[in-house]
């Protein structure tokens, strides 16, 4: 049999989810039909023009963007609004654009669809009773550019779905209460609206920073106090048995479950939320001191007038995170200079004049370049087409990122280097002497061009920047679809 695409894997599996729901409904005192439900829910999302993603085009497959309202009368629990109908359907559409690997059951999203046709009905039981227990996560280890690792849990299908249709009714009514100085992981804001206030910080004169990095943070949330921050915001108990539940799954490594008392694993739509409930706690010992700061995740920088004050503020910091069984890490912390200092892969500098510019740091150019070398490397065995495919969906997303950069002559520089390592990497494809004539005479080159580049046909990245670049021009790689950052 023709395996079903997911698309109509979804159209079988839907209308499933909400069977049981009938039972409900007939046992109740104020019957509703489904009809007069659906037609109670709002049209739009309340806040889908707010919701802008990092270097993304649209907000369709953010994980924690707030769904539509559902009526405050409809008299329902929280679990009873999460796993309704109209919230099902949006945490599915969320949670199949965002694809993702499987978790232990080894199942995707379309064989998900597949099994939750007969087992969602017990499912939702299990959830509506306290009875359900999530599967453990499975551990991804993610390498980053200091050559440490950076640990990921990769939950089931089905448990980022419950996850994801449970974020949608805690999301609006917890986030209006956080700090307004957070940034991190929230519908309508993101690290570019973290950069700006810094900017503007620095601009008023606090050219000190308090840059602190907390130590390994998503592996170290205590359980515990995040369960207590959690009750003063949520009086549902089987909200708070169900996250528990989620907190102590355990991690899957090597065939053996880990069962851990501290940690929220990354990879779960319901960890981000949780992580700004716990360090909205240092927001607000900031605010009633009146400091000037912007967090994102567990990224936080606070802005002071002098090296005194900062070093005041580092204690308190100290303070604040050895409450909720935090750590700072050293290493990466530091009371210093606001200008040079990287903040979410931006650092800040003094024009002329005073005035505060944005640019990108040194470690994240770092970074970049050691990526375009890869997508570029002369020895890969792709077609030139193939390079700059994956050249474009990487140049367009960092792009979209780091565009609020004012340093236009390092983009420029990098549009010239990047054509230089695509010209280096058509001579290498063409080899031979005779070929690379062959070819540059049919670009249009004079042949004494051809012949001159010819004549060194094994110095590649010598000839890159000869006369073959009034052949390969800006224009020939235009054609081409290579993106320019300029």
């Amino acid at each position: 049999m023709t395996p079903r695409s997911e698309k109509s894997a979804e159209a079988v599996v839907a209308p499933r989810f909400f069977l049981e729901q009938r039972a409900e409904r007939e046992g109740a005192s104020n019957v509703l039909s489904m009809r007069s439900v659906t037609h109670q829910m709002p049209a739009t999302a309340g806040r889908e023009k707010a919701c802008q993603g990092e270097a993304l085009s649209s907000c369709s497959s953010d994980e924690t963007g707030l769904p539509r309202q559902v009526p405050e009368d409809a008299g329902q629990g929280l679990l009873e609004r999460a796993f309704a109908r109209e919230n099902m359907l949006r945490a599915w559409k969320r949670v199949r654009a965002n694809k993702g690997a499987a978790g232990i059951d080894g199942l995707d999203i379309a064989q998900t669809a597949e099994h939750l046709r007969w087992a969602w009905p017990d499912i939702r039981q299990q959830l509506l009773a306290s009875r359900y227990y999530p599967q453990p996560v499975r551990r991804v280890a993610i390498p980053k550019p200091d050559g440490s690792e950076r640990e990921l849990g990769i939950p089931t299908v089905t448990d980022r779905l419950i996850q994801q249709a449970l974020l949608q009714v805690l999301q609006p009514l917890i986030d209006p209460t956080f700090s307004e100085h957070s940034y991190g992981f929230r519908p309508g804001r993101r690290a570019h609206d973290a950069v700006l206030a810094a900017q503007s910080f620095a601009q008023q004169g606090y050219h000190t920073v308090v840059d602190v990095d907390l130590s390994r943070f998503f592996d170290r949330v205590n359980h515990d106090i995040l369960i207590d921050r959690l009750r003063k915001r949520i009086q549902d108990n089987r909200v708070i048995h169900l996250v528990r539940a989620y907190l102590n799954a355990g991690i899957m490594e090597g065939g053996v479950v880990i069962y851990r008392h501290e940690g929220t694993p990354q990879g779960g739509p319901l960890s981000p939320l949780l992580a700004n409930i716990l360090l909205d706690e240092v927001d607000r010992t900031l605010e009633r001191r009146g400091h000037h700061f912007a967090r994102y995740a567990d990224d936080c920088n606070v802005y002071v007038r002098s090296q005194k004050a900062g070093e005041r503020v580092m204690a308190l910091l100290r303070r604040c995170y050895s409450k909720l069984r935090l750590t700072i890490n050293e290493s990466k912390s530091a009371v210093t200079s606001v200008f040079g200092r990287k903040f979410l892969g931006y650092a800040l500098w003094e024009a002329k004049g005073g005035d505060v510019r944005r640019g990108i740091s040194a470690k994240a150019l770092g970074a970049f370049k050691q990526r375009i070398r890869q997508l570029t490397r002369r020895n890969g065995g792709r077609s030139i087409s193939q390079v700059v495919a994956y050249l474009r969906r990487y140049l367009l997303g960092w792009q979209g990122y780091f565009k609020l950069s004012q340093t236009p002559r390092i983009w420029r520089s990098l549009d010239g280097w990047i054509r230089r390592r695509l010209r280096a990497l058509h001579l290498k494809q063409w080899r031979r002497g005779k070929t690379i004539y062959r070819e540059l005479m049919r670009l249009g080159a004079t042949p004494r061009v051809a012949q001159s580049v010819a004549a060194l046909s094994r110095r590649w990245w010598h000839n890159s920047l000869s006369g073959v670049h009034h052949v390969l021009t800006v224009a020939y790689f235009d054609r081409l679809g290579v993106p320019r950052l300029s």
